[in-house]
């Protein structure tokens, strides 16, 4: 199998530096173009107006950025270039992931994982098993 894109989910969280290094390693040995995402989560009710003003703008941004300079400092830690940082949107962060992988054709996706207790998994669910559910591409969980 030859991997070409990958797409690295990242939330800012704690895992968030191992799950980069872990994309940024796969990246360089195989020479693959490697995507950093965070996903807004837009509630349906929001989703339906129009209308978002300046403040709201100001601080969706500011936290996709935050959440992302945690990957973009690993990538640049061992100089590696052939990234780009990204910020999809959906109502769900699995099925926000999956389909930007999809339609941006990544060949893996690489992402991490902190919960550990299971009766939290089985009641809240996990986005890492949905990814792993409905994706069409293999994926590496980082915990």
């Amino acid at each position: 199998m030859t991997i070409k894109r990958i797409l690295c989910a990242v939330d800012g969280s704690k895992v968030t530096g191992r799950v980069a290094g872990c994309a940024v390693e796969l990246a360089q040995a195989t020479r693959a173009k490697l995507t950093f995402v965070v996903v807004n989560v837009v509630p349906t009710r929001m989703r339906r107006t129009h209308y978002w003003d300046a403040e709201s703008m100001t601080a969706a941004a500011a936290q996709s950025n935050k959440q992302l300079a945690a990957a973009v400092k690993i990538a640049k830690a061992v100089e590696f270039t052939g990234y780009q940082c990204v910020v999809a949107s959906g109502s769900s962060v699995a099925d926000a992931i999956v389909d930007y992988a999809a339609k941006n054709k990544a060949d893996h996706i690489v992402m991490g994982t902190s919960t550990t207790n299971e009766l939290a998994r089985l009641l809240l669910g996990s986005v890492a098993m949905a990814v792993v559910s409905h994706a069409k591409v293999p994926v590496t969980v980082v915990k």
